[in-house]
């Protein structure tokens, strides 16, 4: 009977331990590939890090034109110079002149 008991206790340890090892690999698993494991921490990092970027580029591209507008607003060289280069505007006496490019040829 002592022998029984062994095997009974011997048995009952390893069924412990697969168990309590069992829900530690369920919990190593869920840790990494769950919901806010984390793998998904990392990407959302990653992608926090790029929309910090593109929130930076935004803004400088902002300030720019921040400055363009108030440029164009205070001084009327600088409205006459964006119509003549952007749109090629011309006033009715000038001629314009076009050279190609050296490269092009």
């Amino acid at each position: 009977m002592a022998r029984n008991d062994q095997k009974s206790s011997s048995l009952r340890r390893k069924l412990i331990l697969a168990g309590v090892g069992f829900f530690f690999l369920v919990l190593l698993i869920s840790s990494l590939f769950g919901k806010k494991g984390l793998i998904e921490i990392y990407q959302a990092r990653r992608n926090y890090k790029s929309l910090q970027q593109e929130i930076e580029r935004l803004e400088k591209q902002k300030s720019r034109l921040l400055r363009e507008i108030e440029e164009l607003e205070k001084n009327p060289w600088a409205m006459d110079g964006e119509a003549r280069g952007k749109l090629w505007l011309m006033k009715p006496d000038e001629k314009v002149v076009i050279r190609k490019n050296e490269k092009n040829k």
